[in-house]
Formats: C-alpha cells, sequence, structure tokens
C-alpha cells in the first residue's frame, strides 16, 4: 500500500514549506520510509535537471511594467461580437501586446519579475531557517556580540537592538544571499513565533506590506539599506517589533 505521506508531506519539505517541527518529523520518518525516500530523491533528480536544462532569468524592470500596463489596459472585459474566443480576446488596438504579454507568460513559466523573485527569496529564505540548525549563525542576546559579526559576514551593517522587555527577544544574528548580494537576518522570538529581520542594500522604494504563503512580509527602508521582517505572527505584532527598531533607529540617529 502506498505510503500516505508521499502525497501529504513530501511535496511540502521537498519545496522547503514545512515549519521546523514538521520538518523534523517528516526527516525522521524518512529515516524509515524506503518510498518516501526514493521519491525525494527522484524529486532532487528533477530539479538539478531543470536547473541544468533552464537557465534562471528575471525579467527585465522595464518589460515588466509594459506587460503589467498592457493587462491592466485589457482588464475590462472585451465586446463580445463573436463567438470566437481568440478574436474576441485579442481584437483591439492593444491585442497585439496583450497577445504577445500571455505567450511570455505561457511559455516562459520560469522568468518571474525582480519584485516577485524578490519576495520568493524572502520567503524561502525565512523557511531554510526554521528548519533544524538552520536558525543562527551567531547566537547571542547581546547586541554588542551580534552587530561585530555581521562585518565580514555580509555585504552590509544593520541596527541591532534587543527588545526583551517589549516581548522580542534577540536570538542572534545570521548571514543569508539574495539580490545578489550577502544579506543579513536578525532573529527575534516572540510567543511561540520566529521573526526574520532581512537587510540588505537596495534602491529604490520597499515593495509594500503583503502576505505571502502564509507569511507576513513587512517592509521599511533606512538610509540605503532595505529591510524586511518575516512571520507568521499577526499583524499588529510584526508591526509594533517593525515600530520599535525604526524608533530606536531614529533615537540613535539623532543621539
Amino acid at each position: 500500500m502506498p505510503c500516505a505521506e508521499t502525497e501529504t508531506r513530501l511535496q511540502a519539505y521537498f519545496d522547503g514549506e514545512l515549519d521546523a517541527l514538521a520538518a523534523a518529523a517528516f526527516e525522521e520518518h524518512l529515516e524509515g520510509c524506503a518510498e518516501c525516500r526514493a521519491a525525494l530523491d527522484g524529486l532532487k533528480a528533477m530539479r538539478q535537471a531543470l536547473r541544468a536544462e533552464l537557465p534562471y532569468e528575471r525579467t527585465p524592470d522595464a518589460l515588466a511594467a509594459r506587460i503589467s500596463a498592457a493587462l491592466d489596459r485589457e482588464a475590462a472585459p472585451p465586446a463580445v461580437t463573436t463567438p470566437a474566443f481568440g478574436r474576441g480576446l485579442f481584437a483591439g488596438a492593444g491585442g497585439g501586446l496583450l497577445a504577445a504579454a500571455l505567450a511570455f507568460f505561457l511559455i516562459a513559466p520560469h522568468v518571474v519579475s525582480p519584485r516577485t523573485a524578490l519576495l520568493d527569496d524572502l520567503v524561502n529564505a525565512h523557511v531554510r531557517s526554521l528548519l533544524p540548525a538552520h536558525l543562527v549563525d551567531v547566537e547571542s542576546t547581546d547586541r554588542h556580540t551580534v552587530k561585530p559579526w555581521f562585518a565580514g559576514h555580509v555585504d552590509v551593517s544593520p541596527a541591532v537592538y534587543d527588545f526583551t522587555a517589549q516581548g522580542y527577544r534577540l536570538l542572534g544574528g545570521r548571514a543569508d544571499y539574495f539580490e545578489h548580494q550577502r544579506a543579513a537576518a536578525l532573529i527575534y522570538q516572540h510567543g511561540a513565533h520566529v521573526i526574520n529581520v532581512f537587510s540588505w542594500a537596495g534602491e529604490g522604494a520597499p515593495p509594500a506590506d503583503t502576505t505571502r504563503n502564509g507569511y507576513r512580509l513587512a517592509f521599511w527602508k533606512e538610509g540605503n539599506l532595505q529591510y524586511c521582517a518575516v512571520s507568521d505572527t499577526g499583524w499588529p505584532e510584526l508591526l509594533k517589533l517593525v515600530s520599535l527598531i525604526r524608533d530606536a533607529e531614529g533615537q540613535e540617529g539623532h543621539g
């Protein structure tokens, strides 16, 4: 009889979508289940083959903006003058561009916009950190221990604070990699929840706060550093930590 875990948790484990406890439980299951181990090896082999044969490309900003604008213009349903689906969809002055945009997304699903890729990178980094032994590289509640550690390990110098008195205990720091740079991650614990506060060098305005794959992402910017707090905690709890960090940065800036 096929193993039920192959259909339930295997894919989520492979995609890094399980939390730390669920991932640890599934790894224990893998030790005694040859079927799941074989299925996992097959997924890994397929991923490796796809990565080798399909180069990953990011959509240029200008092209992504043109496609988004074209889709917005075509959002209203076209006037139906004929039952021919294709003729109704692609009729009109903007039809050619819309057809090209749709074809682009259909034939190149592995090409994503830079902003979408950033959200994926942040969520994936948060999920990876929840796996056993991935949460911190330097474990300390002392900001004067954590902040110097980042020198030489990441490409930025993030603000480091401990807010244990306010319910947000600093657990330590970690180096991550996205946006083509070594990014910094500060890890806080709030009740049963882990909050990663990522920082990296970036130009332009940060993305709007959003929810992705069940995780909340709160963005802000200080100077040339972009910040994002990621967690499965509620918005009030997450935004309170953001406010504490920004207030502390403001006080230091005027001190």
